[in-house]
């Protein structure tokens, strides 16, 4: 059955991650490194998964790299928006990367993954690129969707990455339909759908929701944790069914670009201030560790260089024909007809 992600605001600044590793530069990409996460896990009706991590510096260092690549685009999508080249809704990440990422490195692309319209890293993640990322947040026919999705209709069909939706809540009971199909066909794959605290709560009183499915409390900034919690939630849902994973986490933009500029910021000036003049989040892990080849530095500077060919690339793609307008909504051979909105003149019959 589906393994449901929670992703949560904190209501206050926290320190970040620490890694518990040895003061000293490790060189050997291979290498074994146990790792404890940065707070333990709590955990509802299942006893906890070890606080310790196995993982390497190489692996260390791809986790830095997806997640700075993320950071970079989203910012660059803030500033695309200002210039008015993405349109509509745009509904960011940043601060949540470790995530996407954590989740990633502890299942397969046979997993499915069905997420709300925060969905432009979790399409990084499963295997997404830079290009058809901004084509489609652009709306040009490059896009993943065609240009036709926008921000909040990402997605990766060879991936198993069943989209962003836009309706709040959608993409649950869709999850759930996946999670059935994985089941009956005996497959031992899991279906994550993520949701946030908005789709958990709204509308539903917290004295009539039952008390049955276990779950696990993780601190969403540390991406060994999520690693950690993810591949139990995985081993879970295949043995026993649904779990709940309660990610906490920091966003650095507010619930969507439009909304974050009409209403009063999230946090408060002189904490976005600090926030902002601190080393990433995600970069504690790779302090004592050698820069295997690159520093972080020119990392940084290439990263900037990709996001923005991407952009420039993304740009050259055209808009969708008009003739685009119908296709991808009705199965084909239904003889569907379409109307002017006087039901008089026929304006097309899709094959």
């Amino acid at each position: 059955m589906a393994a449901a992600a929670l992703l949560r605001r904190l209501p206050a600044a926290r320190a970040p991650a620490a890694a518990f590793m040895a003061a000293r530069p490790i060189s050997d990409s291979t290498a074994s490194l146990t790792i404890e996460t940065s707070v333990p896990f709590t955990a509802h009706l299942v006893d906890p998964p070890f606080r310790d991590v196995t993982t390497s510096p190489a692996e260390l260092m791809a986790f830095f790299r997806d997640m700075s690549v993320m950071r970079r685009m989203e910012i660059a999508a803030d500033s695309l928006y200002k210039a008015k080249l993405i349109r509509g809704f745009c509904h960011l990440y940043d601060g949540q990367e470790a995530v996407a990422v954590g989740m990633e490195a502890a299942i397969t692309r046979n997993d499915s993954i069905i997420t709300a319209y925060r969905d432009h890293c979790t399409y990084l993640a499963r295997g997404g690129d830079l290009v058809s990322a901004f084509a489609e947040l652009m709306g040009r026919e490059a896009g993943c969707s065609r240009g036709k999705g926008g921000s909040m209709h990402f997605y990766k069909k060879d991936a198993n990455f069943y989209g962003g939706h836009g309706i709040v809540g959608a993409q649950v009971p869709l999850g759930c339909g996946l999670a059935f199909a994985q089941k009956y066909k005996k497959e031992d794959t899991a279906t994550f759908a993520l949701y946030g605290d908005g789709a958990d709560g709204m509308g539903t009183a917290e004295w009539i929701r039952d008390d049955y499915v276990p779950g696990l409390k993780v601190d969403g900034m540390d991406v060994l944790a999520v690693k950690q919690a993810c591949k139990f939630a995985k081993d879970h849902a295949v043995a026993n069914g649904p779990i709940v994973l309660e990610m906490d986490t920091y966003r650095y933009h507010g619930h969507s670009y439009v909304r974050s500029r009409k209403h009063l910021p999230y946090q408060a000036r002189d904490f976005r201030c600090k926030i902002g003049s601190e080393m990433s989040f995600h970069s504690v892990y790779v302090l004592y560790l050698d820069t295997l080849i690159v520093s972080y530095q020119d990392m940084e500077k290439e990263i900037r260089k990709d996001v923005d060919a991407a952009i420039a690339k993304a740009k050259e793609s055209s808009m969708p024909d008009t003739s685009e307008l119908f296709t991808n909504v009705y199965k084909k051979g239904f003889g569907v007809e379409s109307f002017g909105p006087d039901r008089k003149e026929m304006r097309a019959t899709l094959p």
